[in-house]
C-alpha cells in the first residue's frame, strides 16, 4: 500500500505546492505504515531530489505525446492503481483542480479538495477543508477504500530532512486525447501568484498604471509576487494574470499587502484565506478594515514611498 503524490513541474521545475504536497504525503505515509511515491511525467534534471522533501521512490512517466488533462489524468490513474495507491495526493493547482476529479472518478475513490489538515483517522478518514471561498471549514469523512486529496497551496510546511531517490521509469499506454491546446501563453519573470508567499497588491487607489512602481518597488524589497483587482485588469492597468479574487486568482500567501482596494466581498473571496493581511486605503470606512489583521489609514502616495524608504533602511 502505498502514498502516491502528484509532482508538477512549471518551467522546468517542480512547483512549491508539488513539494509541499510531497511533505504531507510523506507524514500521512509514515503514520499510516505506507510508502511515499512521487509521480512525475517527463523526468527533468534534479528530480531525485523528491526525495529529500519525503519521497521514497520516485516515478517517472515518459511520452511523445502532448500532456492534456484527460490522458494525463487516465495515465496516472492507471499508475497509481499500478503502485497500489490508497491515498493520493494532488495540488490543488489550475492543473490538479483538473486531475484529481478524473482521478477519482478512475479509481473510485472518495475525493476531498481544499483540503489543509493532515486526516484524522482516530475515527475514520476526516479532513479539514476550506469551503465557501475561503469563509468557512467542512470536515469531510472519506468512506471509499482510495482517497483522493486535493491540497490548498501554502497551507503546510516543506519538510526537506530526507535524501535524494533513484528515479525509475514507469511504462503506461497514453490514451489520445480529445482535447487540443492552440496556445499557451505563461507570466515570466515574475513569481508564481498561487506559490508566492508575499503578495503585494493595487487597486483603483493607486490611480493609474504610471504610479505601480511604487508597487513593484514595495515587492522588489519584499521579495513578493505583485497583484491587483479587478477594476484594475479591467482597465488594462494591470495584466489579467495579476487579477485575484473570486473570478480571479485565489490565493493563500503568508502575507498580503492591499494597496488603495476598497475590499469588496468578490475581492475578499479571492484572498481571504492569507495569514496576515494587511491594508492601505484612505477611506476609514473602507470594507478591508473589517477583513484586515492590521491596517494604516492614509493615502498610498504617502504611505507607500515610507515603507519602500523604512525597508531600504
Amino acid at each position: 500500500m502505498s502514498v502516491v503524490i502528484f509532482a508538477e513541474i512549471d518551467n522546468q521545475q517542480y512547483k512549491k505546492s508539488s513539494l509541499e504536497a510531497i511533505s504531507y504525503g510523506k507524514k500521512v505515509a509514515s503514520d499510516m505504515g505506507m510508502s511515499c511515491i512521487a509521480v512525475t511525467f517527463n523526468t527533468i534534471s534534479g528530480s531525485d531530489q523528491l526525495g529529500t522533501y519525503g519521497a521514497d521512490k520516485v516515478v517517472n512517466i515518459a511520452s511523445t505525446s502532448e500532456f492534456t488533462a484527460d490522458n494525463m489524468s487516465a495515465a496516472f490513474a492507471k499508475a497509481c492503481a499500478d503502485l497500489g495507491a490508497k491515498i493520493v495526493v494532488i495540488s490543488n493547482t489550475y492543473s490538479g483542480k483538473s486531475l484529481a476529479p478524473r482521478v477519482a472518478v478512475s479509481l473510485n475513490a472518495s475525493l476531498a479538495t481544499n483540503v489543509i489538515s493532515y486526516p484524522d483517522t482516530s475515527n475514520g478518514f476526516t479532513v479539514k477543508r476550506g469551503v465557501f471561498s475561503g469563509k468557512a471549514f467542512a470536515y469531510t469523512n472519506l468512506t471509499k477504500d482510495v482517497k483522493v486529496l486535493a491540497l490548498t497551496p501554502n497551507s503546510f510546511e516543506l519538510n526537506n530532512s530526507g535524501s535524494a531517490v533513484a528515479v525509475e521509469s514507469h511504462s503506461v499506454a497514453m490514451d489520445s486525447s480529445k482535447i487540443s491546446i492552440v496556445k499557451t501563453e505563461k507570466a515570466s519573470g515574475k513569481i508564481p501568484l498561487t506559490e508566492a508567499e508575499i503578495v503585494v497588491s493595487g487597486g483603483r487607489g493607486m490611480k493609474g498604471p504610471e504610479n505601480w512602481h511604487m508597487i513593484e518597488e514595495l515587492a522588489n524589497l519584499l521579495g513578493a509576487a505583485t497583484a491587483c483587482s479587478k477594476p484594475v485588469s479591467d482597465m488594462d492597468w494591470r495584466p489579467h494574470s495579476e487579477h485575484v479574487g473570486q473570478t480571479g486568482i485565489t490565493i493563500k500567501p503568508n502575507l498580503y499587502i492591499a494597496v488603495g482596494i476598497s475590499g469588496a466581498i468578490q475581492h475578499l473571496a479571492g484572498v481571504s484565506s492569507s495569514k496576515t493581511i494587511v491594508a492601505i486605503n484612505k477611506d476609514p470606512e473602507a470594507p478591508f478594515f473589517k477583513a484586515a489583521d492590521y491596517g494604516i489609514v492614509g493615502d498610498a502616495f504617502d504611505v507607500l514611498p515610507q515603507l519602500i524608504q523604512a525597508l531600504k533602511n
